[in-house]
């Protein structure tokens, strides 16, 4: 277990999971997240999110980065509004359910440099996972947290069973999303794990390869598993249309890195539940 989660957060996790696992919602919920900062990983969400919209898919995102939010900058929209503002009971859900520039794309916006001090502990965040999902409106929720393995970053894990990690070939990416498995292997049967800005398939797979190895020999959770489902190379033009608050994949279809993310989608859907 955690070893933040007090025996109530506990209870709210099995009552989290009752929902989301409830038959009358659709909503498969997917967290996305990373260990280190840095690498990538709001700009793999918010192309993800466009290009399971373009395959028919009604998707919300969910910038879940405490105090560090900046999803809406991809999205180039404003917010006026943010999830704070449904936890503080000022708008409804439905007001705080934002429209984006691209069709069956919404955003729940988080708030940067907002430091939230109120009901610390209470799993208060895992609440608005739960009623997105139960609005039964959405195919798919995107839960981008983030960076680091604090206690945010621990609560929107805890209550997901679909949780990709977006690693670099960095070291110190690596030493954090190792820590982020040793965490997850204590409750979780398995990890999604993705790489970012690497040359091949290949290279992510064999580093992939080694990560489990490595897990095997400091004898974690043999039932937990790590799936490598893809890598994304560097291209200029992430880079060019991020500054410009566009979506590469959008922008560049033909880009091998959106061809790459393409296959990361058809496993992503293979694999959650």
């Amino acid at each position: 277990m955690f070893d933040t989660i007090s025996s109530q957060a506990s209870k709210l996790i099995k009552l989290t999971n009752k929902v989301r696992n409830n038959s009358y919602s659709k909503t498969k919920l997917i967290t996305i997240t990373s260990g280190k900062g840095g690498v990538g990983k709001t700009t793999f969400t918010a192309n993800i999110a466009f290009l399971l919209a373009k395959r028919g898919f009604n998707v919300a995102v969910l910038d879940a980065d405490i105090g560090l939010a900046n999803m809406q900058v991809l999205f180039n929209i404003k917010p006026q509004s943010s999830f704070f503002d449904y936890i503080d009971g000022v708008k409804t859900l439905d007001e705080v359910i934002l429209k984006t520039p691209y069709p069956n794309v919404s955003l729940i916006a988080g708030k940067s440099g907002y430091q939230y001090t109120s009901n610390t502990n209470s799993f208060i965040f895992s609440r608005v996972v739960k009623d997105v999902v139960a609005l039964n409106r959405f195919d798919i929720l995107l839960i981008d947290t983030g960076a680091g393995l604090n206690d945010y970053v621990k609560e929107f894990l805890s209550i997901s069973d679909n949780i990709l990690a977006l690693t670099t070939t960095d070291p110190s990416a690596l030493t954090d999303v190792y820590s982020l498995m040793k965490m997850l292997s204590l409750e979780k049967n398995k990890l999604m794990l993705c790489f970012n800005h690497t040359k091949s398939y290949q290279i992510g797979e064999t580093i992939a390869n080694s990560l489990v190895n490595l897990a095997k020999k400091n004898r974690l959770n043999e039932d937990f598993m790590v799936e490598y489902i893809g890598n994304v190379s560097t291209s200029a033009n992430i880079t060019t249309t991020g500054r410009l608050r566009k979506l590469f994949s959008k922008e560049f279809l033909g880009d091998e890195s959106t061809k790459q993310l393409q296959m990361i989608i058809d496993l992503i859907l293979k694999n959650i539940h």
